[in-house]
């Protein structure tokens, strides 16, 4: 299996070089192969041994693309993907407003000719999406793209999955999916840690995995990956992925599991066009009955969402970034919240240099939702400093799943209420895990950045590699911070 994906996986990567060449971004490739990838496992199942009906109308077809060339081939390839894009159901969602970015005939003959090499329905899935994962990879890593947002390290997803450990004939949500890191892992866990009947396995293909994003093209390759890895059918009208802002209103369904990564940023903003066709945008408040405080602060605004969609029994694992843990006003009543209806029992405090955009600090938090009672649901919170003098780049020393091994450990999801503080006040000050009972969080004003170990003495042993990219951080974090303060100053100015 590792040699069929290095085959094809570099294959699909190779031609990735002459379409940069010609001005075509790695988000512009990875879109056209999502369309010509779509089109050419529809053509497969529709022939023996599956002679599957198609609902791609006949002239629509992948034979009638690839048997063209020169200006027939980029004709019948736009008349292809505008007339896909009013059809129902999946084939709508993946082609609604798609276009051809690859304007040289001849180039796309080869992406065609590339694609029409393999038989991808009978790849198996984990070979077909781990060669597209990658493909999203190199994507979240082109700088200019600022797709690195949409992508959360996947060694970190998997620990949060680990340890949530979702179960068979369970619903799973992410209310800010990307490209569906969250939601394929945990598909991934189930499948590979339960023995399941046919049932189960229906209700795992077809009613586990529930999503919503914004963008339309994150949109669209989160469902072409999720398609790749055996989730959502060609021919069906129902799509696991809603397309729009899910903090709008309270939604009708409620989950057994969230797994997310939210947007950063601390405000959520509305970008408008005026009379004079220039952008702007202004500062976005959700007034939600449901949410305990109304605020602009995007975060918190997911925080009080996820809480929103679990059910009585739901549990959560979110990253957020600090300023959750410490925010007065409304972050004061979001915790407050958490702590007293929820069982808020384990921060994870992650290190910089994890995500694609720099600077970012960042943690996870873990909580179970409970039924309403005069009782705070949380007793005590659990914090690992997996930040203090841990350092990591993304190229030279990368983040792996063995990196979290110990936190994983610590966190013992078989029974969390037998967990052991490596912490001790004489003998381990510097343990990385360690207990707060509700009490002390209540004295420390209900702030949640929880912090005891004490830093190193600076004196850092990096790699050239290393120092370079801990520069570039602290320069991109000083630009982030210009950048911020002239807006204030414009504000005042106005």
């Amino acid at each position: 299996m590792a040699d069929n994906l290095s085959a094809v996986g570099k294959k699909v990567k190779a031609l990735a070089n002459p379409l940069r060449d010609e001005g075509i971004g790695s988000g512009d490739y990875l879109e056209q192969i999502t369309y010509l990838l779509f089109l050419k496992m529809v053509d497969e199942y529709s022939k023996p041994p599956y002679n599957r009906e198609v609902r791609i109308p006949e002239g629509l077809r992948w034979d009638d693309l690839v048997s063209k060339s020169g200006d027939a081939l980029e004709k019948k390839y736009k008349e292809i993907l505008e007339e896909l894009g009013k059809m129902k159901g999946l084939l709508m969602e993946i082609f609604e407003g798609s276009e051809n970015k690859i304007k040289k005939p001849a180039l796309l003959k080869k992406v065609i000719i590339m694609i029409d090499s393999e038989n991808w329905v009978s790849m198996a899935a984990d070979v077909k999406g781990a060669i597209y994962e990658e493909l999203l990879k190199e994507y979240a890593e082109d700088t200019k793209s600022g797709a690195g947002q949409y992508f959360t390290p996947r060694a970190l997803i998997n620990t949060m999955v680990k340890c949530l450990r979702p179960e068979p004939n369970k619903t799973i949500c992410d209310p800010a999916c990307g490209t569906g890191g969250f939601l394929l892992s945990a598909y991934d866990f189930i499948s590979k840690s339960y023995s399941m009947d046919r049932n189960a396995k229906l209700f795992l293909k077809n009613d586990t995995v529930h999503g919503v994003e914004l963008v339309r093209a994150t949109y669209r390759l989160c469902l072409m990956n999720l398609f790749l890895h055996g989730i959502g059918d060609i021919n069906s009208d129902y799509v696991p992925i809603f397309r729009g802002d899910p903090l709008i209103s309270k939604p009708n369904d409620l989950y057994d599991y969230v797994l997310a990564n939210p947007p950063f940023g601390r405000k959520s903003s509305l970008t408008f066009t005026n009379e004079e066709g220039e952008e702007g945008s202004e500062d976005l408040t959700y007034n939600r009955s449901d949410f305990w405080t109304t605020t602009s602060n995007k975060q918190l605004n997911f925080v009080q969402h996820i809480y929103s969609i679990l059910k009585t029994t739901g549990r959560a694992a979110v990253v957020v970034p600090d300023n959750v843990l410490f925010e007065d006003g409304a972050g004061d009543t979001v915790r407050k919240n958490l702590l007293e209806k929820t069982n808020l029992h384990t921060i994870l405090r992650l290190p910089t240099g994890i995500f694609y955009k720099q600077g970012v600090k960042a943690n996870v938090i873990f909580f179970d939702n409970k039924l309403p009672s005069n009782e705070w649901a949380t007793k005590e919170v659990w914090v690992y400093d997996f930040r203090t003098n841990i350092h990591f780049t993304l190229k030279q020393n990368p983040m792996t799943e063995d990196s979290l091994n110990d936190f994983v450990e610590c966190y013992h999801a078989d029974n969390i209420t037998e967990r052991q503080q490596t912490y001790d006040k004489d003998a381990n000050p510097n343990g990385r895990w360690r207990k707060y009972s509700l009490k002390e969080v209540k004295d420390n004003g209900y702030k949640l950045d929880l912090k005891w170990m004490q830093e190193d003495d600076g004196s850092e042993d990096l790699t050239l590699g290393e120092l370079v990219e801990k520069i570039k951080e602290k320069s991109d974090n000083i630009a982030n911070a210009v950048a911020e303060l002239e807006k204030l100053i414009g504000k005042v100015e106005e």
